[in-house]
């Protein structure tokens, strides 16, 4: 059986591996224990080791409920591990002289402001590659989320958020100055992000199944479908959302299989064959780590001494060998991506659920090439997991908290009408057929029913199934004359924060 047999290690295995003496049977076993304790519909897995790809196989399905296998060609959305695509590709514009890494992104993008004009001017290339502008981590996600807009027009509107700390002191993880790169990237180069990609990374490594446009990904076999992870814990299908636009953020759809391709030329430090796409300077300067996360010395379980964010990727030691990674989210799936250069080990992990092992693969795997003590990793992280996930109330907390028996002092005359955000734009309530609708001007897929909750504040009922986000209610202000002033969102959840919209009723 096809799906059985993706031990491509049985023919490549190398003496190195051999004397590691890794127990690929167990390690199958493991991994398949692994995706149905998790309840994640389906994963991929590929290791890589001295230049090949040695193991890969596929456990579960494409789509929950169904007989669909998934394996080393399947087709998921790799989301944030597309960011070193980007910074590899402003890698090779430096490289041609293009551009520095020093220069200020005004230079290139005359539009781009954050909330203080002076630090507007001094964020440079590399800033945006780090993560330290001085935006919360996922801050104005909102703007682009499921949106029909421009990346320019996106970009506009970063001027309007609120800073969490200040210029170059702290990490905040940011999707919008990815989106700019993609922007420096289509003005220095003339193509856009995703043509650049292809142009310069995806062909010449021969990632054939790589793509970024969900058009084309339609026409392909042997595509993994993203899901919803409901209330009660089950997957449920839910259509692929179109990330081309802010494709330098989170756009790449692949494979293992392609991966593989990507893991042994960073492994081989930016050399495919007898072709230097990433010179030395640019392979130290992508992971030299710019941002610092605090590491607990104190604590002597802790398996790491270092650790930080360096451009498009996250630099650490794992007991004492070096540790490249990332990982991903995307509507619907997420995913791991973890290289050990000085062992030249990869480690791929492609999931289409929200709930997946990717923390404990990558560190089960590991172990076995590292000689590690026999871990669960697997069985630790997912507790874990569900405990983080039975402390979290928020939206068992507004449930309890809401009053019944009260009406709004408002009618729906008077909460119709058009609102407008200056980080996002233009948002309407309508009445329609006796209910309240509410519309938001660049993402269609947020179109709801406001079903009342108590007093002024209202249920959102989206149309479509959220991956994101669940639960939410939206409060009507009014002045002491009963004007409609504007609107406070609440929809508790880690990534696309509705409540920076604080949109303002318009006249």
């Amino acid at each position: 059986m096809k799906n059985v047999c993706h031990f491509l290690f049985l023919l490549l295995l190398s003496p190195a591996l051999v004397s590691a003496q890794v127990d690929f049977k167990k390690l199958d076993a493991y991994l398949a224990k692994s995706q149905k304790e998790w309840g994640v519909p389906g994963m991929s897995i590929g290791v890589v080791k001295d230049g090949k790809l040695i193991f890969a196989k596929g456990y579960g399905t494409a789509i929950a409920g169904t007989n669909t296998p998934v394996d080393e060609n399947t087709l998921y959305a790799i989301a944030s591990n597309s960011k070193a695509f980007t910074s590899a590709a402003i890698a090779m514009l430096v490289q041609e002289g293009k551009l520095r890494w020093d220069d200020p992104v005004q230079k290139y993008l005359p539009y781009f402001r954050l909330q203080d004009p002076v630090t507007s001017t001094q964020v440079t290339i590399k800033d945006l590659l780090c993560h330290r502008v001085g935006l919360g981590t996922f801050s104005g996600d909102i703007i682009w989320h499921r949106a029909d807009r421009s990346a320019e027009d996106i970009i506009r509107h970063i001027q309007y958020l609120e800073p969490e700390f200040g210029f170059r002191d702290g990490f905040g993880y940011s999707n919008l100055m990815y989106i700019t790169a993609g922007e420096v990237i289509r003005v220095v180069s003339g193509q856009d992000w995703g043509t650049f990609v292809t142009n310069r990374i995806l062909k010449p490594l021969d990632m054939k199944r790589s793509v970024y446009q969900l058009e084309v990904l339609k026409t392909l076999p042997n595509v993994a479908t993203p899901h919803e992870l409901r209330a009660d814990g089950s997957n449920a299908p839910i259509d692929w959302v179109d990330w081309e636009t802010v494709g330098a953020t989170g756009g790449l759809i692949s494979s293992v299989k392609d991966m593989s391709q990507w893991a042994i030329f960073n492994l081989n430090h930016g050399i495919w064959g007898k072709d230097t796409l990433l010179s030395r300077s640019s392979r130290n300067t992508l992971w030299t780590p710019v941002n610092p996360f605090v590491v607990d010395h104190v604590n002597p379980k802790v398996f790491r001494n270092f650790s930080g964010y360096a451009l498009g990727w996250q630099v650490s030691d794992y007991y004492g060998h070096l540790r490249v990674s990332h990982t991903g989210g995307y509507d619907g799936m997420i995913s791991a991506f973890a290289l050990y250069p000085d062992d030249k080990l990869a480690v791929i992990v492609l999931t289409n659920g929200l709930k997946a092992p990717i923390g404990s693969i990558p560190n089960y795997i590991a172990d076995r090439f590292f000689g590690q003590p026999e871990k669960d990793w697997s069985k630790d992280d997912l507790k874990a997991r569900d405990a983080r996930e039975k402390q979290d109330t928020r939206i068992e907390d507004r449930q309890k908290a809401r009053i019944t028996g009260t009406k709004s002092a408002l009618t729906p005359a008077q909460i119709a009408g058009k609102y407008h955000s200056d980080i996002y734009g233009k948002i309407e309530i309508k009445e329609e057929n006796g209910q309240l609708r509410i519309f938001f001007e660049h993402t269609p897929d947020y179109t709801s029913t406001l079903r009342h909750w108590h007093f002024d504040t209202y249920e959102i009922v989206w149309d479509k199934p959220q991956a994101w986000f669940q639960h939410g209610t939206v409060k009507v202000n009014y002045d002491n004359n009963m004007k409609v002033l504007g609107l406070d969102f609440d929809v508790p959840n880690d990534d696309i924060f509705f409540e920076e919209l604080k949109p303002r009723r318009l006249p």
